[in-house]
């Protein structure tokens, strides 16, 4: 048993589609956290005017009834409120007007290469899907798979630990309870001094036409160790992690634990000494790991981050060559954000929650999530481990 995500949907089209399949039937969901975590996608400063626009909420048009899943797929849409706005230009269907194409590739983003690869002469064509506003649909889905995981004792949290140059110090001791206000940050840093610096950088960066990126960090509390395998490369699960966050629009780099700062350490400093007591069981006092070890999950918590470039689009257009013409240009430009690496976070945190919820359905099946719960209680017991 194995979950699937799949989303569909342009950025200005009528709106995004999410169909998760192979969620066991029985599971509750509630529609406000569903919502809540769509509200926290569009969080952060350095946002731009569409988020004045979408007030993003999650309409289920199959799989669920009466607030519990049915066993088979889950559709979840999101309606584009800006599709107003873009009918004639994104209509599924041929309208009357005249629709002029877009030839402007912008540096960094998928249009030039997109153009090439489905042999179109329109870059509209493949920006509105390759936008990050497709993320709305994988935060719904991943919504969902947070909602099981929380049945089996795990929680996913996310914060900002960097941007542009600005750092947050780092944190180790960290905890579920860490993340209560994490949201009331306007760049979602847990580090209050850093998110003043933050918010002052984005201020005078936007001010230069810049867009800005930066670090988020995306920790799982409450794993079962042995989540993974170290038997096969495909089942590793930081090469699952990987493929997942490195999904993500704009993100180019992922470490898991201390996975960059490891390299210019020695070995006495690198790995995780193991300790055992009859309370605890077999306990490590650091993390460096970041709750991985030979592809699988140690117990510790999961510790992932993704390091987010600028975003393509800027209020002062870099140079490029109009597709048509093959003349000297400036890139295109639109309304854009010049920060979005909090929100980016949020949909770290769908991502790394859905590879997770993925691995406990490998390894423990069930068709109802009392089937789920009671496998993983035997495994549990098997292994002798003790939760926290």
């Amino acid at each position: 048993m194995s979950l699937r995500l799949t989303t569909a949907g342009e950025s200005h089209g009528p709106g995004l589609t999410c169909i998760l399949e192979g969620m066991p039937a029985g599971l509750h969901l509630e529609r406000d956290e569903i919502n809540r975590d769509l509200a926290r996608r569009q969080l952060g400063h350095g946002r731009g005017g569409r988020m004045k626009i979408e007030r993003d909420q999650v309409e289920v048009t199959g799989g669920v009834r009466h607030g519990g899943t049915l066993g088979g797929p889950i559709a979840l849409q999101v309606t584009n409120r800006d599709y107003a706005n873009w009918e004639e230009r994104m209509n599924p269907w041929p309208v009357e007007a005249a629709v002029p194409e877009v030839h402007l590739p912008r540096p960094g983003h998928a249009d030039l290469v997109g153009t090439e690869k489905y042999a179109q002469t329109d870059v509209r064509n493949i920006l509105e899907r390759a936008s990050a506003r497709e993320t709305a649909a994988r935060v719904a889905g991943g919504a969902v798979a947070k909602a099981f995981l929380r049945e089996l004792g795990v929680e996913v949290f996310s914060h900002v630990t960097q941007i542009t140059s600005v750092k947050a110090p780092h944190k180790d001791e960290l905890t579920p309870a860490s993340f209560e206000r994490v949201d009331d940050s306007p760049v979602r840093c847990l580090d209050p001094h850093a998110s003043t610096a933050m918010v002052q950088e984005i201020d005078r960066l936007r001010k230069a036409n810049e867009s800005l990126g930066g670090v988020f960090e995306v920790r799982a509390f409450g794993l079962v160790p042995g989540l993974g395998s170290h038997v096969s490369w495909e089942e590793r699960l930081d090469g699952r992690l990987g493929q997942a966050v490195l999904s993500i629009q704009a993100i180019k780099a992922v470490a898991i634990g201390d996975g960059i700062e490891v390299a210019g350490v020695p070995g006495s400093q690198a790995h995780d000494e193991i300790f055992y007591d009859e309370r605890r069981g077999y306990y490590r006092e650091t993390n460096h790991a970041g709750g991985l070890e030979g592809g699988m999950t140690t117990g510790a918590p999961l510790v992932v981050r993704g390091s987010m470039k600028p975003l393509p689009t800027l209020t002062k257009p870099l140079r490029s060559v109009d597709i048509a013409t093959h003349e000297p240009a400036e890139a295109l430009r639109e309304r854009t954000d010049s920060c979005t690496v909090p929100a980016a976070g949020v949909v770290g945190e769908a991502m790394v929650a859905f590879v997770l919820a993925d691995a406990y359905r490998r390894k423990f099946g069930g068709d109802h999530i009392g089937d789920v719960r009671a496998a993983l209680s035997a495994y549990e017991e098997r292994i002798a481990w003790r939760r926290g």
